[in-house]
């Protein structure tokens, strides 16, 4: 992506004061995602870092992440696989449950969702301090796909959520704050 490019992306992005908690300013990427230029520059900067790495599989985390990573899967010519908050999938799951900001949760994905043949991305819209993506790296890696990519479409690099992921595995977004 150009810098133009990205600083288009940033200036869409909404802040909301003190949500979901007083002092917290939530950066609201649904702004960027209904923007129909910003969609597409979005979609073609994904692509970009992934169309060469064999991707078979795309995860996408309840539930903004499951908006690109929807559109890189399609993109990609890869399936699309949902990561959800308990009580969503319909037939049996793995679960794995982790702190966050803001307290505890769970997430879960089909047992049946990924092979050891998989090459596979998991995409959320933001990296914040990186504890729902960590549950998420670690509850896929025990699956034992062939490889796994993490990307966001934004980071707060200034929370550092890079420092609790795994080193030996390949992190991307398209912009930071």
């Amino acid at each position: 992506m150009t810098q133009q490019e990205i600083t288009k992306l940033k200036g869409v992005v909404r802040n909301i004061p003190d949500f979901p908690v007083a002092g917290v300013q939530f950066k609201d990427l649904t702004t960027l995602f209904k923007d129909a230029e910003c969609l597409q520059l979005m979609e073609q900067g994904l692509v970009e870092l992934f169309r060469d790495k064999g991707v078979t599989k795309v995860l996408g985390i309840e539930s903004r992440g499951f908006i690109g990573g929807s559109l890189l899967a399609a993109r990609l010519g890869a399936g699309f696989v949902p990561i959800r908050k308990p009580g969503k999938l319909p037939a049996e799951t793995v679960s794995k449950s982790y702190s966050k900001e803001y307290g505890t949760d769970t997430i879960e994905i089909h047992k049946d969702a990924i092979t050891t043949e998989d090459v596979v991305v998991i995409h959320d819209d933001l990296l914040a301090t990186g504890g729902t993506m960590l549950a998420a790296y670690e509850l896929v890696k025990s699956m034992n796909p062939r490889a796994i990519y993490i990307n966001f479409v934004c980071e707060l690099s200034f929370l550092e959520g890079r420092k609790v992921l795994p080193k030996d595995v390949e992190v991307t977004s398209l912009f930071d704050f």
